[in-house]
């Protein structure tokens, strides 16, 4: 039975805030995220908190629009010239913050550098299709693939292009601390575990920024987030809890503002080393999650239950696949043919996660007679246990991942491929169905391809979907903006009600 519990996890850390004047609201942004970035170089992290960051220091590639289309940006126009060859036109008179110009080099170093094995990106297995890219032209670059890749425009959308000559002349962590990028915002200050700070790029081509200057504050404490929003100390907060949103929803000055996403809610399952090696025990933990229970007790009509790893609003989900059944009974007898009774599970988790789902689903692995021990960290700690070697990885963690491409290929292919830095799973059978997926442009092809692969992923159990999230921001009322499930998170869309 699911326990409520009081309080959130760890040491509740005190915000950092800047005075509340009038006079410069209109030109100064805080924002209050759960965590600080893990890093400000794009190719690297993928997190949440790094992302909502740095993603306003650099242009991509292309884009999506607020209603999720696929839109130009550094690219004005592509074209296919074969099934595994795509040209892109590059925009001219565009300039990183440094002034030098960008230009098509630019374009194909990063999308060269991302792919590079030796970088080590946690976001490869969404690009390893990309053979090579080349400058075709005065303004044009051209991207080859192994195999046809239907997915390649929507994993692109993600691609930032970084200044090749300034990268090649500094090291990597004088990157990360003093990225340079073409985006509307360039980087002025990095308070490590306070606050990183960005300065409106005046002369950026698209126009110029709504805001002065933004500054992304790291509050891992949810209570201090909201605190901060009444109080004016913050504009915009995310990470909000169901509880929270229902607690402000109709609070003067204060707007929540919450949009279901493509990111799933799941729990890592390791099945590479530890106890949950054993196939008995990570099937004896499926039985031991009650989604429905979760979303009833805890989400508040903020999520809705899946039996995968996938949302059904992304391209390769399938209906059909059934999820285990909670069983408490059959849990505890799997448990005990492993005799695994008393064996003890290490549960990664970080300020970025509901500490209330990860409490709840602690206690219900706990029913079968595991022992389930938290290990609490920051969220770059966190990612580097999570990315790292299986014996360092946990027994289980929890993740609400999204790939912003919509589709399967961006989620089951990282999470458990073999060889990805993320997975601690091994079955060939599973390789060669998402390996397939991803090379067959025809869509019904592609489908029984991942529903075969959803099909192991249910037998062999190395991770459980949970349920399907909402994006909860809060925000002052005088801000306009709109969430999107894509997550985009572009200050350049916002903006002050006049």
């Amino acid at each position: 039975m699911l326990r409520r519990t009081a309080g959130l996890i760890g040491v509740v850390l005190a915000a950092w805030a800047a005075p509340v004047l009038a006079d410069w609201q209109k030109e100064v942004l805080n924002v209050n995220l759960p965590g600080e970035p893990a890093t400000l170089d794009p190719h690297l992290q993928w997190d949440t908190d790094s992302y909502k960051v740095y993603r306003n220091i650099f242009d991509n590639l292309i884009s999506r629009d607020p209603a999720g289309e696929i839109v130009p940006q550094i690219a004005t126009s592509w074209t296919y010239l074969s099934p595994t060859e795509i040209e892109f036109t590059i925009q001219g008179g565009v300039t990183f913050h440094d002034g030098s110009p960008l230009g098509p080099e630019d374009v194909a170093f990063s999308v060269n550098r991302i792919i590079d094995p030796e970088l080590r990106s946690p976001q490869l297995s969404q690009f390893n299709s990309i053979v090579e890219a080349t400058v075709s032209g005065p303004d044009k670059v051209l991207v080859r693939t192994e195999t046809a890749y239907p997915v390649l425009l929507a994993q692109l959308v993600k691609l930032s292009i970084v200044p090749k000559t300034y990268v090649e002349s500094v090291s990597a962590e004088e990157f990360n601390q003093r990225p340079i990028g073409s985006g509307p915002y360039r980087f002025a200050d990095w308070q490590r575990g306070v606050a990183v700070t960005l300065e409106a790029n005046e002369g950026y081509w698209r126009g110029k920024p709504p805001f002065g200057r933004v500054v992304f504050s790291a509050v891992p404490d949810g209570a201090t987030r909201i605190a901060n929003l009444r109080t004016g100390r913050a504009d915009l907060i995310r990470a909000l809890t169901p509880d929270d949103a229902i607690a402000l929803a109709g609070e003067s000055g204060v707007q929540v503002l919450p949009t279901p996403t493509e990111r799933v809610a799941y729990m890592f399952i390791n099945a590479l080393a530890g106890p949950t090696a054993d196939l008995r025990v990570r099937r004896a933990i499926a039985h031991a999650i009650d989604r429905q229970l979760l979303v009833d007790a805890l989400m508040g009509g903020y999520a809705q239950p899946t039996n995968i790893v996938l949302t059904p609003v992304s391209v390769g989900y399938v209906e059909g696949i059934p999820a285990y059944p909670f069983d408490l009974d059959r849990a505890r007898e799997l448990v005990r043919e492993a005799g695994a009774e008393g064996a003890e599970l290490v549960f990664l988790t970080s300020p970025a996660y509901d500490a209330r789902v990860v409490q709840a689903l602690q206690q219900m692995v706990q029913e079968t007679g595991l022992v389930v021990n938290l290990a609490f960290s920051d969220q770059p700690t966190f990612l580097r246990r999570r990315q790292g070697p299986a014996e360092d990885a946990g027994s289980l963690s929890i993740g609400n991942w999204s790939c912003a491409c919509q589709d399967a290929d961006g989620v089951i292919f990282p999470l458990f491929r073999s060889g990805s830095i993320w997975s601690k799973y091994n079955n060939p059978e599973f390789d060669a169905a998402v390996d397939a997926a991803r090379e067959v442009l025809d869509e019904a092809e592609r489908l029984e391809h991942y529903r075969r692969a959803f099909e192991i992923l249910y037998e062999d159990v190395p991770g459980l979907g949970l349920y399907q999230v909402y994006a909860i921001y809060a925000a002052r009322s005088n801000l306009v903006w709109q969430p999107t499930p894509n997550e985009a998170f572009f200050v350049f869309e916002m903006g002050w009600k006049s």
